[in-house]
């Protein structure tokens, strides 16, 4: 450590940034409209939140059906559980993004 504190101190700019910031934000809700940008942004979001579960169990449920042979596909039991969850977390998510 030398003392050199400057990374510390904000910028001289730094009201102007977040005042800046507040304000757009705050006319945002205002007008309650959301650019092309946000939906594309939730789609994904949303896409992914479904795809991650669902591939996790795909890779369980390989690594159990290789360990223990059975009857049962654990693959397609996982994946199916997996997509179920993600749909879930994703509704939930949503409808959380919806009331603020």
């Amino acid at each position: 450590m030398t003392g050199d504190n400057s990374q510390d101190t904000p910028p001289d700019d730094f009201e102007q940034v977040i005042g800046g910031k507040q304000r757009r934000k705050l006319k945002a809700r205002a007008t309650g409209k959301q650019s092309p940008w946000f939906g594309l942004g939730m789609f994904g979001l949303v896409g992914w939140s479904v795809v991650l579960p669902m591939l996790l169990g795909i890779f369980v449920g390989a690594w159990i059906d290789e360990q223990w042979p059975s009857q049962v596909s654990w693959r397609l039991t996982l994946m199916f559980a997996g997509l179920v969850m993600g749909c879930v977390n994703a509704w939930l998510w949503i409808q959380k993004e919806v009331k603020d």
